[in-house]
């Protein structure tokens, strides 16, 4: 089940960040993201706030996270987008997150597939997303969704410096 995020939500998300963390602390994993910059409890909140944060529950347990709406990060500027579209035909996947706890359940592939029927329901036939570049395995998962790697932009995101940001687009 897909649904919006509420503040009873927030401590589940942080706990599936900290995993995160955890995991990419320890060598176990290769994200890009750090502890204590992003992503954070706050950020999640930030976004329960704004109402553009989707769970995906599974027998009452949340499995996968992540933020839905039309921003386009700064960044996305620096990027060769295949299709100039105006943005509000643009629907934006960011900070998508499967329980570490849990991987290898398809929750990945499933919250995409919920992404591209939002976007479809919400007049967008333009999807956008990002991850750094050094996230093998998410780059891995969007190219046999469909994405296209636009662009790879240098620049410091979410106040993590050094990042390689790699931009991804499809049309739906």
């Amino acid at each position: 089940m897909f649904r919006k995020a509420i503040l009873e939500d927030l401590q589940d998300i942080s706990d599936i960040y900290d995993a995160i963390h955890t995991k990419e602390e320890a060598g176990n994993t290769s994200i890009g993201w750090v502890r204590k910059i992003y992503p954070t409890k706050e950020t999640a909140r930030a976004s329960i706030e704004q109402k553009d944060m989707f769970v995906e529950e599974v027998d009452g347990k949340i499995v996968a996270v992540a933020k839905i709406n039309q921003e386009q990060v700064p960044e996305y500027a620096d990027a060769a987008w295949e299709f100039e579209v105006p943005e509000e035909q643009v629907m934006v996947l960011h900070t998508l997150v499967v329980d570490p706890r849990i991987k290898s359940h398809g929750y990945g592939r499933t919250f995409v597939s919920f992404y591209e029927k939002y976007a479809l329901e919400n007049g967008c036939h333009y999807l956008r997303m990002d991850t750094n570049d050094r996230n093998r395995s998410a780059r891995k998962l969007y190219r046999e969704l469909g994405y296209n790697e636009v662009s790879i932009v240098a620049c410091e995101f979410n106040g993590i410096k050094g990042v390689r940001l790699v931009c991804l687009e499809k049309m739906i």
